[in-house]
Protein backbone atom coordinates (compact mmCIF):
# COMPACT_ATOMS: atom_id res chain seq x y z
CA UNK A 1 0.00 0.00 0.00
CA UNK A 2 1.25 3.56 -1.02
CA UNK A 3 0.20 6.22 1.59
CA UNK A 4 1.40 10.06 1.13
CA UNK A 5 1.32 12.33 4.03
CA UNK A 6 0.99 15.62 3.31
CA UNK A 7 2.23 18.83 6.09
CA UNK A 8 3.04 22.27 6.00
CA UNK A 9 5.19 21.63 9.01
CA UNK A 10 8.01 18.65 9.12
CA UNK A 11 11.02 18.38 10.87
CA UNK A 12 13.63 20.39 11.13
CA UNK A 13 11.10 22.81 12.78
CA UNK A 14 9.74 20.93 16.53
CA UNK A 15 6.30 19.94 17.39
CA UNK A 16 3.33 18.22 17.53
CA UNK A 17 2.96 17.42 13.69
CA UNK A 18 6.24 17.45 12.97
CA UNK A 19 7.59 14.80 15.27
CA UNK A 20 4.14 12.50 14.98
CA UNK A 21 4.72 12.88 10.71
CA UNK A 22 8.12 11.46 11.26
CA UNK A 23 7.46 8.99 13.67
CA UNK A 24 4.17 7.70 11.56
CA UNK A 25 5.68 7.26 8.17
CA UNK A 26 8.88 5.34 10.09
CA UNK A 27 6.45 3.12 11.73
CA UNK A 28 4.64 2.05 8.65
CA UNK A 29 7.39 1.96 6.50
CA UNK A 30 8.98 -0.57 8.90
CA UNK A 31 5.15 -2.49 8.87
CA UNK A 32 6.15 -2.71 5.17
CA UNK A 33 3.67 0.45 3.83
CA UNK A 34 5.10 2.79 1.36
CA UNK A 35 4.94 5.46 3.13
CA UNK A 36 6.39 9.30 1.52
CA UNK A 37 5.91 12.47 3.12
CA UNK A 38 5.57 15.79 1.21
CA UNK A 39 6.04 19.56 3.40
CA UNK A 40 6.24 22.92 2.61
CA UNK A 41 9.03 23.27 5.43
CA UNK A 42 12.38 23.47 3.81
CA UNK A 43 15.40 21.24 4.43
CA UNK A 44 18.37 21.64 6.40
CA UNK A 45 21.56 21.51 6.37
CA UNK A 46 22.48 19.71 9.41
CA UNK A 47 19.40 17.07 8.29
CA UNK A 48 19.87 14.20 5.27
CA UNK A 49 16.61 13.39 4.13
CA UNK A 50 15.57 9.85 3.64
CA UNK A 51 14.76 8.99 0.18
CA UNK A 52 10.90 9.21 0.86
CA UNK A 53 10.84 12.88 2.42
CA UNK A 54 10.03 15.43 -0.22
CA UNK A 55 10.19 18.90 -0.03
CA UNK A 56 8.12 21.51 -2.35
CA UNK A 57 7.65 24.73 -3.40
CA UNK A 58 10.97 25.87 -3.57
CA UNK A 59 11.49 29.30 -5.60
CA UNK A 60 14.56 28.99 -8.31
CA UNK A 61 17.54 30.34 -7.01
CA UNK A 62 16.23 30.63 -3.32
CA UNK A 63 17.42 28.57 -0.81
CA UNK A 64 15.06 25.75 0.40
CA UNK A 65 15.07 27.35 3.77
CA UNK A 66 13.69 30.51 2.68
CA UNK A 67 9.96 31.53 3.99
CA UNK A 68 8.71 33.22 0.74
CA UNK A 69 8.47 30.13 -1.38
CA UNK A 70 5.14 29.52 -2.50
CA UNK A 71 2.30 27.78 -1.64
CA UNK A 72 1.09 27.67 -5.13
CA UNK A 73 4.03 26.26 -6.74
CA UNK A 74 4.07 24.07 -3.78
CA UNK A 75 0.59 22.89 -5.09
CA UNK A 76 2.14 22.42 -8.35
CA UNK A 77 4.49 20.03 -7.15
CA UNK A 78 2.32 17.64 -5.42
CA UNK A 79 0.09 17.63 -8.64
CA UNK A 80 3.14 15.97 -9.73
CA UNK A 81 3.76 13.60 -7.09
CA UNK A 82 0.33 12.44 -7.14
CA UNK A 83 0.03 12.30 -10.82
CA UNK A 84 3.94 10.32 -11.20
CA UNK A 85 3.14 7.93 -8.08
CA UNK A 86 -0.41 7.57 -7.35
CA UNK A 87 -0.96 7.21 -3.58
CA UNK A 88 -3.36 4.46 -2.36
CA UNK A 89 -4.52 7.26 0.26
CA UNK A 90 -3.27 10.69 0.95
CA UNK A 91 -3.24 11.42 4.74
CA UNK A 92 -3.19 15.30 5.24
CA UNK A 93 -2.12 16.67 8.65
CA UNK A 94 -3.46 20.09 8.98
CA UNK A 95 -3.08 22.83 11.91
CA UNK A 96 -4.96 25.85 12.42
CA UNK A 97 -3.41 27.76 9.21
CA UNK A 98 -1.96 25.03 7.12
CA UNK A 99 -2.41 26.64 3.69
CA UNK A 100 -0.85 24.21 1.23
CA UNK A 101 -2.28 20.81 3.19
CA UNK A 102 -5.67 22.47 2.93
CA UNK A 103 -5.13 22.87 -0.79
CA UNK A 104 -3.77 19.08 -1.00
CA UNK A 105 -6.64 17.75 0.66
CA UNK A 106 -9.00 20.18 -1.81
CA UNK A 107 -6.99 18.31 -4.70
CA UNK A 108 -6.50 14.67 -3.78
CA UNK A 109 -10.32 14.04 -2.53
CA UNK A 110 -11.50 16.01 -5.90
CA UNK A 111 -9.14 13.94 -7.71
CA UNK A 112 -11.24 10.54 -6.26
CA UNK A 113 -7.92 9.77 -4.10
CA UNK A 114 -9.04 8.16 -0.66
CA UNK A 115 -8.24 10.88 1.97
CA UNK A 116 -8.02 11.52 5.47
CA UNK A 117 -7.91 14.76 6.93
CA UNK A 118 -6.22 14.50 10.86
CA UNK A 119 -6.72 18.35 12.69
CA UNK A 120 -3.93 18.34 14.96
CA UNK A 121 -5.02 21.71 16.98
CA UNK A 122 -7.65 23.38 19.12
CA UNK A 123 -9.81 25.39 16.60
CA UNK A 124 -12.18 26.30 19.47
CA UNK A 125 -10.96 29.87 20.09
CA UNK A 126 -9.80 30.16 16.80
CA UNK A 127 -12.85 30.18 14.88
CA UNK A 128 -11.91 32.74 12.13
CA UNK A 129 -9.52 30.72 10.04
CA UNK A 130 -11.25 27.61 10.43
CA UNK A 131 -14.51 29.41 9.87
CA UNK A 132 -14.06 31.34 6.37
CA UNK A 133 -11.88 27.95 4.99
CA UNK A 134 -15.64 26.36 5.96
CA UNK A 135 -17.06 29.62 4.39
CA UNK A 136 -14.94 29.80 1.19
CA UNK A 137 -13.79 26.09 0.53
CA UNK A 138 -17.59 24.36 1.52
CA UNK A 139 -15.32 22.08 3.57
CA UNK A 140 -18.55 19.75 4.35
CA UNK A 141 -19.07 19.22 0.56
CA UNK A 142 -15.26 17.25 0.51
CA UNK A 143 -15.39 13.93 -0.28
CA UNK A 144 -12.98 12.92 2.95
CA UNK A 145 -12.47 11.28 5.82
CA UNK A 146 -11.88 13.59 9.13
CA UNK A 147 -10.53 12.84 12.32
CA UNK A 148 -8.96 14.94 14.94
CA UNK A 149 -5.88 13.83 17.65
CA UNK A 150 -8.44 13.97 20.41
CA UNK A 151 -12.06 14.12 21.44
CA UNK A 152 -11.56 17.31 22.66
CA UNK A 153 -9.86 18.73 18.86
CA UNK A 154 -13.20 16.67 17.52
CA UNK A 155 -15.94 18.14 19.41
CA UNK A 156 -15.27 22.46 17.66
CA UNK A 157 -14.82 20.43 14.41
CA UNK A 158 -17.86 18.22 14.63
CA UNK A 159 -19.95 21.52 15.67
CA UNK A 160 -18.66 23.12 12.37
CA UNK A 161 -19.01 20.31 9.81
CA UNK A 162 -22.45 19.01 10.93
CA UNK A 163 -23.31 16.03 12.88
CA UNK A 164 -24.26 14.05 9.64
CA UNK A 165 -20.70 13.94 9.20
CA UNK A 166 -17.93 11.52 11.12
CA UNK A 167 -14.84 13.01 12.78
CA UNK A 168 -12.92 10.04 14.40
CA UNK A 169 -10.17 10.19 16.87
CA UNK A 170 -7.10 9.47 15.79
CA UNK A 171 -4.16 10.00 18.93
CA UNK A 172 -1.11 10.79 18.82
CA UNK A 173 1.92 7.75 19.79
CA UNK A 174 4.37 7.13 21.73
CA UNK A 175 6.75 4.15 21.74
CA UNK A 176 6.94 3.43 25.54
CA UNK A 177 10.25 1.33 25.97
CA UNK A 178 11.98 4.41 24.32
CA UNK A 179 10.95 7.09 26.96
CA UNK A 180 11.64 4.67 29.92
CA UNK A 181 15.35 4.76 31.00
CA UNK A 182 16.99 1.91 32.36
CA UNK A 183 16.68 4.23 35.92
CA UNK A 184 13.12 4.20 35.64
CA UNK A 185 12.33 0.08 36.50
CA UNK A 186 11.06 0.00 39.59
CA UNK A 187 8.48 3.07 40.95
CA UNK A 188 11.14 4.65 43.25
CA UNK A 189 14.07 5.97 41.84
CA UNK A 190 17.54 4.79 43.10
CA UNK A 191 19.90 7.04 45.31
CA UNK A 192 21.69 9.82 43.23
CA UNK A 193 19.90 8.99 39.82
CA UNK A 194 17.58 11.76 40.67
CA UNK A 195 17.98 15.67 41.63
CA UNK A 196 17.83 16.11 45.70
CA UNK A 197 15.33 18.95 45.01
CA UNK A 198 12.13 17.90 43.96
CA UNK A 199 12.34 19.09 39.89
CA UNK A 200 9.68 20.16 37.94
CA UNK A 201 10.16 20.16 34.23
CA UNK A 202 8.32 21.08 31.03
CA UNK A 203 9.57 20.33 27.63
CA UNK A 204 7.51 23.01 25.25
CA UNK A 205 8.00 25.49 22.43
CA UNK A 206 8.48 29.05 23.96
CA UNK A 207 4.65 30.73 22.56
CA UNK A 208 1.70 32.43 23.66
CA UNK A 209 -0.11 29.11 22.39
CA UNK A 210 2.31 26.66 24.65
CA UNK A 211 1.56 29.54 27.09
CA UNK A 212 5.35 30.02 28.09
CA UNK A 213 5.23 33.40 30.04
CA UNK A 214 1.72 32.05 32.14
CA UNK A 215 4.54 29.23 33.68
CA UNK A 216 6.98 31.35 34.34
CA UNK A 217 4.57 33.19 36.37
CA UNK A 218 3.48 30.62 38.09
CA UNK A 219 6.28 28.55 38.77
CA UNK A 220 7.20 31.83 40.71
CA UNK A 221 3.82 31.52 42.87
CA UNK A 222 4.49 28.14 43.50
CA UNK A 223 8.03 29.14 44.73
CA UNK A 224 6.06 31.57 47.01
CA UNK A 225 3.73 28.62 48.34
CA UNK A 226 6.50 26.57 49.52
CA UNK A 227 7.71 27.00 52.83
CA UNK A 228 10.75 28.95 52.27
CA UNK A 229 12.93 25.90 53.66
CA UNK A 230 11.61 23.70 50.90
CA UNK A 231 13.82 23.56 47.99
CA UNK A 232 12.57 22.95 44.63
CA UNK A 233 14.08 23.09 41.02
CA UNK A 234 12.66 23.57 37.70
CA UNK A 235 13.84 23.05 34.04
CA UNK A 236 12.03 24.08 31.16
CA UNK A 237 13.21 22.65 27.91
CA UNK A 238 12.39 24.13 24.30
CA UNK A 239 13.02 26.87 22.43
CA UNK A 240 10.82 29.77 20.65
CA UNK A 241 10.21 33.64 20.75
CA UNK A 242 9.24 33.98 24.05
CA UNK A 243 12.27 32.17 25.53
CA UNK A 244 14.10 35.54 25.64
CA UNK A 245 11.02 37.52 27.96
CA UNK A 246 10.72 34.08 29.97
CA UNK A 247 14.83 34.53 30.73
CA UNK A 248 14.23 37.79 31.66
CA UNK A 249 11.27 37.30 33.45
CA UNK A 250 13.37 34.87 35.51
CA UNK A 251 16.02 37.34 35.94
CA UNK A 252 14.03 40.11 37.42
CA UNK A 253 12.36 38.08 39.87
CA UNK A 254 15.90 36.47 41.36
CA UNK A 255 14.63 33.06 39.78
CA UNK A 256 17.73 32.24 37.88
CA UNK A 257 19.26 29.82 40.82
CA UNK A 258 16.32 28.04 40.22
CA UNK A 259 14.70 27.42 37.01
CA UNK A 260 17.05 26.31 34.36
CA UNK A 261 16.82 26.90 30.45
CA UNK A 262 19.04 24.42 28.72
CA UNK A 263 17.61 25.87 25.07
CA UNK A 264 16.38 22.23 22.23
CA UNK A 265 17.65 19.05 23.35
CA UNK A 266 18.21 16.18 21.82
CA UNK A 267 15.69 13.05 22.20
CA UNK A 268 18.69 11.54 24.66
CA UNK A 269 19.07 14.54 26.82
CA UNK A 270 15.05 15.31 27.19
CA UNK A 271 15.16 11.59 28.20
CA UNK A 272 18.01 11.78 30.75
CA UNK A 273 16.05 14.96 32.46
CA UNK A 274 12.99 13.24 32.30
CA UNK A 275 14.29 10.30 34.47
CA UNK A 276 16.13 12.63 37.23
CA UNK A 277 12.69 15.02 37.69
CA UNK A 278 10.03 14.57 39.90
CA UNK A 279 6.63 15.63 38.22
CA UNK A 280 6.18 17.48 34.62
CA UNK A 281 3.67 20.68 33.87
CA UNK A 282 2.31 21.19 30.48
CA UNK A 283 0.38 24.54 30.90
CA UNK A 284 -1.21 25.05 27.60
CA UNK A 285 -4.89 25.57 27.52
CA UNK A 286 -5.02 25.14 23.81
CA UNK A 287 -3.39 21.94 23.64
CA UNK A 288 -4.75 19.60 21.09
CA UNK A 289 -3.28 16.23 22.22
CA UNK A 290 0.02 16.95 24.20
CA UNK A 291 2.62 14.51 22.64
CA UNK A 292 5.67 15.91 25.42
CA UNK A 293 3.04 14.87 28.10
CA UNK A 294 2.48 11.53 26.65
CA UNK A 295 6.61 11.01 26.87
CA UNK A 296 6.86 11.78 30.04
CA UNK A 297 3.33 9.90 31.60
CA UNK A 298 5.55 7.01 29.35
CA UNK A 299 8.81 7.89 31.27
CA UNK A 300 6.67 7.43 34.57
CA UNK A 301 6.57 11.52 35.61
CA UNK A 302 3.38 12.52 36.99
CA UNK A 303 1.58 14.60 34.65
CA UNK A 304 0.66 18.33 36.07
CA UNK A 305 -1.98 19.59 33.07
CA UNK A 306 -5.08 21.88 32.05
CA UNK A 307 -8.37 19.99 32.63
CA UNK A 308 -9.05 22.17 29.13
CA UNK A 309 -6.86 20.48 26.66
CA UNK A 310 -6.66 17.13 25.30
CA UNK A 311 -3.92 15.89 27.95
CA UNK A 312 -7.00 14.70 29.82
CA UNK A 313 -7.35 12.03 27.71
CA UNK A 314 -4.72 9.83 29.07
CA UNK A 315 -3.76 11.87 32.11
CA UNK A 316 -6.97 11.03 34.78
CA UNK A 317 -7.18 12.92 37.84
CA UNK A 318 -5.54 11.58 41.01
CA UNK A 319 -3.95 8.69 38.82
CA UNK A 320 -1.18 9.64 36.06
CA UNK A 321 -1.34 13.19 37.30
CA UNK A 322 -3.38 16.16 38.30
CA UNK A 323 -5.54 18.76 36.48
CA UNK A 324 -6.51 22.07 36.97
CA UNK A 325 -9.01 24.05 35.81
CA UNK A 326 -7.12 27.51 35.78
CA UNK A 327 -3.39 28.75 36.68
CA UNK A 328 -4.41 29.11 40.40
CA UNK A 329 -5.14 25.63 40.53
CA UNK A 330 -2.51 24.51 38.61
CA UNK A 331 0.41 26.33 40.46
CA UNK A 332 -1.48 24.38 44.14
CA UNK A 333 -1.60 21.15 41.70
CA UNK A 334 2.45 21.95 41.29
CA UNK A 335 3.19 22.86 44.61
CA UNK A 336 1.08 19.58 46.03
CA UNK A 337 3.00 17.39 43.72
CA UNK A 338 6.50 18.90 44.75
CA UNK A 339 6.03 18.65 48.74
CA UNK A 340 3.09 15.50 48.71
CA UNK A 341 6.25 12.70 48.37
CA UNK A 342 3.36 9.71 48.56
CA UNK A 343 1.21 11.00 46.69
CA UNK A 344 3.88 11.97 43.86
CA UNK A 345 5.38 8.12 44.13
CA UNK A 346 2.40 6.57 44.58
CA UNK A 347 1.49 8.52 40.59
CA UNK A 348 4.80 7.80 39.79
CA UNK A 349 4.40 3.71 40.69
CA UNK A 350 1.26 3.92 38.46
CA UNK A 351 2.55 5.25 35.79
CA UNK A 352 5.71 2.89 35.61
CA UNK A 353 3.22 -0.50 36.02
CA UNK A 354 0.22 1.15 33.80
CA UNK A 355 0.67 0.58 29.81
CA UNK A 356 0.98 3.59 27.50
CA UNK A 357 -2.80 2.93 25.58
CA UNK A 358 -1.66 5.31 23.17
CA UNK A 359 1.35 3.52 21.57
CA UNK A 360 1.93 2.70 18.06
CA UNK A 361 0.44 -0.84 17.74
CA UNK A 362 -2.65 0.88 18.59
CA UNK A 363 -2.17 4.00 16.96
CA UNK A 364 -1.02 2.25 13.34
CA UNK A 365 -4.80 -0.57 13.99
CA UNK A 366 -6.32 2.65 14.57
CA UNK A 367 -5.01 4.75 11.40
CA UNK A 368 -5.59 1.71 8.93
CA UNK A 369 -9.46 1.48 10.01
CA UNK A 370 -9.78 5.47 9.04
CA UNK A 371 -7.81 4.35 6.11
CA UNK A 372 -10.33 2.16 4.72
CA UNK A 373 -13.04 4.40 6.18
CA UNK A 374 -11.45 6.75 3.32
CA UNK A 375 -11.62 4.77 0.09
CA UNK A 376 -15.29 4.31 1.03
CA UNK A 377 -16.13 7.81 1.30
CA UNK A 378 -14.16 8.40 -1.62
CA UNK A 379 -15.97 5.85 -3.48
CA UNK A 380 -19.51 6.46 -2.34
CA UNK A 381 -18.49 9.95 -3.99
CA UNK A 382 -17.89 8.18 -7.52
CA UNK A 383 -20.57 6.16 -7.27
CA UNK A 384 -18.97 2.66 -7.90
CA UNK A 385 -18.82 0.44 -5.24
CA UNK A 386 -16.16 0.55 -1.97
CA UNK A 387 -13.61 -1.32 -1.93
CA UNK A 388 -10.92 -1.93 1.19
CA UNK A 389 -7.46 -1.26 0.83
CA UNK A 390 -5.06 -4.69 0.44
CA UNK A 391 -2.01 -4.66 2.50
Amino acid sequence: MRVLHVTDCYLPRLGGIEVHVSNLAAHQRAEGIDARVVTLTGASLAISDPSWVVRVGRKPGRPATDPSRSVLSADSDLHDVLVSWAPDVVHIHVSVFSPFATLAARRASASGLPTLVTVHSMWSRLWPLPGVAQTLLQLRRWPVQWSAVSDAAARPLREMLGPEIEVAVLPNAVDPAVWRSPSSTDALPRPGERDPAPTVVSVMRFTRTKRAMPLARMLLHVRRELPEQTAVRAVVIGDGPQRPPFRRFLKRHGMSDWVDLPGRLDHSAVCDQLARSDVFVAPAELESFGLAALEARASGLPVVASAKSGIREFVHDGHEGLLAVDDRTMVQAIARMVTDNALREAIRAHNLHTPVMHDWPAASARTRVLYDKAVLVASASQGPVARTIAA
